[in-house]
């Protein structure tokens, strides 16, 4: 039986106070739910960018525990800081694998081929791995916050879909 981690979000369900193990066995929509609340608390109660939602987001439901300083490590990611280079949903992703298969003791070759994996299926899936092509608008003052948000849930679903595959894959 898989579990997935879920914190204070669900609040009136769960005590806020402890992550909590939630069974999400009967439906990959029940994740899916709980991805896309998650994301869009983490964009607008905290103000959180798209990299660090991503890997608080991918180590609740693969329930590994990151250090804050990886968080802050991330702060700069998207786009490469607005420049519009790598997307930090790809980055958040990337960074992701490498603490999840170094935790399962994969090797360091291992790791770097499913990195090398997961960005040609995210590229093949989303069109580029590139902020300028999948946020085209830019990083302008006049645009809304948080404006890849419908983006964000569909990426992480994509990744998280792509990590327990792939992972469990690699794990036999």
């Amino acid at each position: 039986m898989q579990k997935y981690c879920v914190g204070t979000i669900f609040e009136d369900i769960i005590n806020p106070c402890n992550l909590l193990q939630i069974d999400l066995l009967r439906s990959e929509r029940k994740l899916s739910e709980i991805i896309d609340l998650r994301v869009h608390s983490y964009y607008w109660d905290q103000d959180l960018n798209c990299a660090v939602t991503t890997l608080k987001i991918l180590s609740e439901v693969f329930s590994v525990e990151i250090q804050p300083q990886v968080f802050d490590a991330a702060t700069g990611m998207p786009g490469a800081g607005r420049f519009g280079a790598q997307c930090g949903l790809v980055e958040g992703s990337l960074m992701f694998i490498g603490i999840m298969g170094s935790n399962k003791g994969f090797e360091h070759e291992q790791i770097v081929a499913l990195c090398h994996k997961f960005a040609s299926a995210f590229q093949q899936q989303f069109g580029s791995l590139q902020c300028k092509d999948l946020r085209p608008q830019g990083f302008k003052p006049e645009n809304p916050p948080h404006l890849c948000e419908e983006k964000t849930k569909i990426a992480i679903n994509f990744s998280a879909d792509f990590i327990g595959n792939e992972m469990g894959r690699l794990a036999i």
